[in-house]
């Protein structure tokens, strides 16, 4: 089975709240106020791809849209022996939405060989908005599941997915292909590379493609072409007051105290 696996690189989300900065320009978090890391949630799927190539064969494949530094993203996959990777290259210094991050992998993968199952992390865990997988499918026009943590093999070309629910779990049979977004579980936390593989995967071809090369504009990477944007960004400021009630007495106190309760709660 051949798999396709599609991985974002973020900012450290255990970046110490004093190094965190935004880029009030480009209204995004400043990607030099910490190191860039592989989501969670795309190695999730990963490491639900490589369980499925350990039992079944086949090969997987992960791919990645981002700044030159994705490289490190990918060398990481490799390490934990995806088979191939392949990058398109952002370099307009703006983050896409969700709906043009679909648009461009959809396009890398018109440029590649037909896949029996494409997977994405549930969300990225710098926005969270967790719709790139199901927008991917809409943009392939292949059918779509979210939320699965488990997959296997059936006959006649058949996939079965569990998919949690809020309830529990639900089994599906799904016909490849399918775009399916993997959640977290126990048995599907990534796998740690070996030292041999790192090195190995050093030495591995990363095919890149530019935005030109996918039929991609970098024009549509600006805040007016995108189908949703930012519009403020702030870092929220911690406050709070301290009113000290005073009095002759405790009773005195006490009454000051719930007449202040009082009228805070008429003022609501």
């Amino acid at each position: 089975m051949n798999i396709l696996v599609c991985i974002k690189q973020i900012l450290d989300p255990e970046v110490p709240s004093r190094d965190f900065r935004i880029d009030s320009d480009r209204l995004q978090a400043d990607p030099a106020c910490a190191n860039q890391v592989t989501n969670i949630f795309c190695e999730n799927a990963l490491e639900t791809a490589l369980q499925l190539k350990d039992l079944n064969g086949g090969s997987v494949t992960v791919l990645s849209l981002g700044p030159e530094s994705t490289e490190d993203t990918l060398r990481k996959a490799l390490a934990m022996k995806a088979d191939n990777a392949y990058r398109v290259l952002n370099d307009t210094s703006r983050l896409p939405d969700s709906a043009l991050t679909a648009k461009v992998l959809a396009a890398a993968i018109d440029k590649m060989d037909a896949f029996d199952l494409i997977l994405a992390g549930r969300e990225a865990g710098d926005w969270g908005a967790g719709q790139t997988g199901g927008l991917l499918a809409e943009e392939l026009g292949l059918p779509f599941v979210a939320f699965v943590d488990e997959i296997s093999e059936e006959e006649n070309d058949r996939l079965l997915l569990r998919q949690q629910t809020d309830d529990g779990w639900r089994k599906l049979s799904a016909v490849k292909p399918v775009v399916v977004s993997i959640t977290n579980s126990d048995h599907n936390l990534p796998r740690i590379p070996k030292t041999r593989d790192i090195i190995l995967a050093n030495r591995k071809s990363i095919t890149s493609w530019t935005l030109d090369e996918i039929g991609v504009s970098a024009d549509q990477f600006t805040k007016q072409n995108m189908a949703s944007c930012v519009t403020e960004i702030s870092i929220p400021e911690e406050k709070s007051d301290c009113e000290f009630i005073e009095g002759d007495n405790l009773e005195a106190k006490i009454d000051k105290f719930a007449n202040r309760i009082a009228a805070i709660a008429r003022s609501v």
